[in-house]
């Protein structure tokens, strides 16, 4: 009875609380967000919540599981285009090489100087150093996050937008993808750089079982594709959990996160089953009634502490450095022939946001002793600043003559 009450008040706090908020500002700040700041709230003034048994055992339970479904969904939005292609763009389509070279050049300057201002600067910082990881795997971390774009928000942010501004949200997009698939893979690669050689010691037969499935799942994922592309639904609702289970246990065994499976896992489905499937109002309705509890205790594990002067000076140091690279790779390197400057900024300007993907590969890369209590909390509030203002951005850099939605 006291972990149901505690649940209550749980959701209470961070789900229905952020919910009227979000819906009194009129959508005007993305709902991710909102439970951030509430956790953020509650951390730096010291509210005694854990006397109300808040996180509750059954809040983070249910958070946990939205979460998954949400890296899961952002997987499967790999294949989604929303609003299809549009028309009456003024720029040409994108060859596959300029699209991963502008997408490279978008991550890479942001991951490059982020990682060197964190490797000379940041990490010289009191309370900066990373407990459980060598310094240049921190430094590493902190670029990885100030690189990183934001694919499931910038999917609602493209769907909202003017039809005269959707080939350029298109093009985010696209580069989004790349970005979002690099991250996931950093992600494996950080965590087996900071445990060095032991990442092989001791490995049993249950490891390579995992590396069996999931080579089995993205084989079957092939086969499926090419000649099985159009089953029964029951058929594509009954390999959903099969392809989420396999995925977050497989990574979870070979030592790397379960975020990370389920995202691959979302990755490799079919596409043409993918499209099926109702995948927006799946993750809308997680992000919205079920993940609130998941980034509200990410904002109440933040140590209230670190939040101090030098740290949010720091905070907004980085809200800098992520916008200005990101936005200044787009316009350097546009990933699309005939862009205009105007043009090649909106794109940038969508590329920098952050959203749930930073948040969870913050709350990952903290959890595993690769970022420190400041370096989280400064990165949770880029997250949040860098999210709250690209419709702004957007609206601010995008060609003029054509209005513009989005939060």
């Amino acid at each position: 009875m006291a972990n149901l009450t505690a649940l209550l008040i749980d959701a209470a706090i961070f789900v229905f609380c952020p919910w009227i908020l979000w819906r009194l500002l009129h959508k005007a700040l993305p709902i991710a967000v909102l439970p951030i700041l509430v956790g953020i709230g509650l951390a730096v003034w010291h509210v005694p919540v854990q006397q109300m048994g808040i996180p509750s055992v059954y809040g983070n339970n249910i958070g946990w599981v939205a979460v998954l479904v949400l890296a899961f969904t952002a997987g499967l939005e790999m294949w989604q285009h929303p609003g299809g292609e549009p028309s009456g763009q003024d720029f040409a389509q994108p060859t596959i090489g300029r699209l991963f070279g502008g997408a490279a050049v978008a991550l890479g300057i942001p991951f490059l100087v982020g990682s060197f201002l964190a490797y000379t600067v940041f990490l010289h910082l009191h309370g900066w150093q990373a407990p459980g990881a060598s310094p240049w795997v921190a430094a590493a971390s902190i670029g990885l996050c100030i690189a990183v774009s934001a694919l499931p928000v910038l999917i609602g942010v493209v769907r909202e937008l003017d039809a005269s501004q959707k080939p350029l949200g298109q093009l985010a997009l696209k580069l989004a993808v790349v970005d979002d698939a690099a991250l996931w893979i950093g992600l494996a690669a950080l965590q087996f750089a900071a445990r060095g050689s032991a990442a092989l010691h001791g490995w049993t037969g249950l490891e390579v079982l995992a590396i069996v499935l999931l080579l089995g799942l993205a084989a079957a994922g092939y086969w499926a594709s090419q000649h099985f592309r159009h089953p029964p639904l029951i058929v594509i609702w009954l390999a959903v959990p099969i392809y989420l289970a396999a995925g977050s246990w497989a990574s979870m065994q070979l030592g790397l996160h379960e975020l990370i499976g389920a995202y691959f896992a979302g990755a490799i489905m079919p596409p043409s089953w993918v499209r099926r499937l109702p995948v927006e109002s799946v993750g809308t309705f997680a992000l919205i009634w079920f993940a609130p509890m998941f980034f509200g205790h990410s904002g109440l594990h933040i140590n209230g502490d670190a939040l101090t002067w030098p740290s949010v000076v720091a905070s907004l140091s980085l809200v800098v450095i992520s916008m200005v690279t990101k936005i200044a790779a787009v316009y350097l390197y546009p990933p699309a022939a005939g862009l205009k400057p105007r043009q090649a900024l909106g794109v940038g300007a969508l590329l920098q946001c952050k959203g749930l993907m930073e948040i969870v590969a913050a709350t990952i890369l903290h959890g595993q002793g690769m970022l420190s209590d400041f370096g989280f909390a400064s990165l949770m509030v880029l997250a949040v600043i860098s999210t709250t203002l690209t419709g702004p951005l957007f609206r601010l850099f995008s060609p003029r003559g054509a209005s513009t939605t989005g939060t």
